[in-house]
């Protein structure tokens, strides 16, 4: 048996049968092992960053593994700014780079590059197989790795030659590494905080599934403490049904305010939270000063169980206070980003999954959907942007019996637009509502928050914040990629749009023309 069959066949014995890819000449093999093993389903992308968006999205929703196949260092460099997300995430994630035969790498060809040095910027384990007869068991090796520390990134280097040499025969399985069980001192030191008056509960990574969030529902009504989600949840189950809970806010000053009054910040899955970036005169630790800091679970401890142990040790058989079923009405007339996210959040269907790089949208999106039907929504966790349509195509795959709705902003779904190609080829049932303002609006915000000037409009600041001159025609170009697309001005033309795009199987886009901010 060559070495990528046994590595694809130990894979799939070990319940990884999905692959994103986009390969190489050094990835052939691998390639050519998809026949061999048929349990393997291979989802081509026509950029690495959409490949590895997809998988950590995949993982996000699928509760297992993901894997993604690179071409040498340029291939894993374009896959970079969506691995980034995957690492904060803490996704569980594969990543196999194709290399240079082994005898080849000496003469420095165009395409040799440090690659074990660029994969450890993302990953938390990294090899390089050298020997057919191990390479599957390398491969399992790297698959448990994308269990520990809560998740992580683990990238095996697969030299062509160790590829299509034979002599290679399938490694079973090894243990998977589960989260850490709760330390019941924290347990302990948790519930004293919220007993306590000023307590503020934050709920980010592997807390925010249904139990979890049922949980801190329960612990919000015995005790009153304040509930918040991180900014960007990895993998968030929300909407009617489920416990109300607000997100803290992006920008620095709103996040101090929603903190004000805390004597005590309770991390559930979460990290302390810091702003996302400096800016004059305002502090970077959004912690309010002599409020102490308690942490209930890491993002590497089972936090749902965690949560559980502190509802069943404050909260008795209380009941959470569940958001109920309100349907907006989005005001008619001129679409505005308002009226754009009620009437998603009108027509979304049950238990969907909401894909969120809606960027200065994010806000009164995050506000809308709060009472919409039952979905799971999944952001942006790293903050490197592209990550959006990318990580519907993940979902989408992950969960094909659920719609898919991406919130996507217009200057970042140019970062990786080549994913509707695939949704086209997979024939994915995501509706894509793309915000089109013809701005980079969040960086006019920053402009002036940052004490670099006021929003520009005009001059060579304004321009390298400006998307005009052209405009992009984003129904032209996801028609042109395979995908069904109309353009909308009115909220009434949307809502009539995302009805359509969601009764019919199949990608969709709506191409929502409103206003710029700043």
């Amino acid at each position: 048996m060559r070495g990528a069959e046994a590595l694809v066949g130990s894979l799939t014995a070990a319940g990884v049968d999905v692959c994103f890819m986009n390969p190489g000449t050094s990835e052939m093999h691998f390639v050519q092992a998809l026949d061999a093993v048929p349990e393997m389903r291979g989802v081509l992308a026509l950029f690495e960053g959409v490949a590895t968006g997809a998988a950590d999205a995949y993982a996000r929703i699928a509760g297992k593994p993901a894997a993604v196949l690179l071409h040498l260092g340029p291939g894993l460099g374009n896959g970079l700014a969506n691995l980034h997300n995957a690492r904060r995430a803490g996704t569980p994630l594969l990543c196999v780079v194709g290399g240079h035969a082994t005898d080849h790498v000496r003469f420095d060809a165009p395409l040799e590059s440090d690659i074990t040095a660029v994969a450890r910027t993302v990953s938390g384990w990294v090899h390089t197989s050298g020997d057919v007869r191990d390479v599957a068991a390398d491969a399992m090796r790297a698959l448990a790795a994308t269990g520990e520390r809560g998740g992580q990134v683990a990238t095996l280097v697969l030299p062509a030659d160790v590829s299509w040499s034979e002599s290679a025969s399938p490694a079973p399985p090894l243990p998977a590494a589960g989260p850490f069980p709760p330390d019941p001192s924290r347990v302990a030191a948790a519930a004293d905080a919220v007993r306590a008056p000023g307590a503020t509960l934050l709920l980010g990574g592997p807390a925010l599934s249904a139990a979890g969030v049922d949980a801190a529902g329960r612990i919000a009504a015995a005790t009153g403490t304040r509930l918040l989600v991180e900014t960007f949840p990895r993998c968030w189950e929300t909407g009617a049904g489920r416990t109300r809970i607000d997100k803290l806010a992006y920008f620095a000053e709103q996040a101090i305010a929603q903190l004000d009054g805390t004597s005590s910040l309770v991390l559930a899955g979460a990290r302390s939270p810091v702003s996302f970036f400096g800016y004059p005169g305002v502090p970077g630790d959004l912690v309010p000063e002599g409020a102490a800091v308690v942490g209930l679970a890491d993002p590497a401890t089972d936090a749902t169980a965690a949560l559980e142990a502190l509802a069943d040790a404050v909260a008795g058989d209380a009941d959470p206070a569940l958001a109920p079923h309100e349907a907006p009405e989005p005001a008619p007339g001129a679409l505005d980003v308002r009226g754009l996210c009620a009437a998603v959040a009108a027509t979304l269907p049950q238990d969907a999954i909401v894909v969120d790089e809606a960027l200065t949208a994010a806000a009164s999106l995050a506000m809308s959907l709060q009472t919409a039907p039952r979905h799971t929504q999944i952001a942006l966790t790293g903050g490197a942007i592209g990550m959006g349509l990318p990580a519907a195509v993940g979902a989408a795959v992950a969960a094909p019996d659920r719609p898919v709705v991406a919130v996507q902003a217009d200057g970042s779904a140019l970062y990786t637009a080549q994913a509707l190609w695939t949704m086209a080829r997979e024939r994915l049932d995501v509706t894509v509502v793309l915000i089109n303002n013809a701005a980079y609006s969040i960086l006019r915000v920053e402009l002036a928050r940052t004490g670099a000037g006021e929003a520009a409009h005009s001059g060579r600041a304004g321009r390298m914040l400006d998307l005009s001159d052209p405009t992009p025609d984003f129904t032209a170009l996801a028609t042109g990629l395979g995908v069904p697309a109309e353009r909308v001005t009115t909220t009434e033309g949307l809502l009539d749009a995302l009805r359509r795009a969601q009764a019919e199987p199949g990608p969709h886009l709506v191409e929502a023309i409103v206003p710029a901010l700043g």
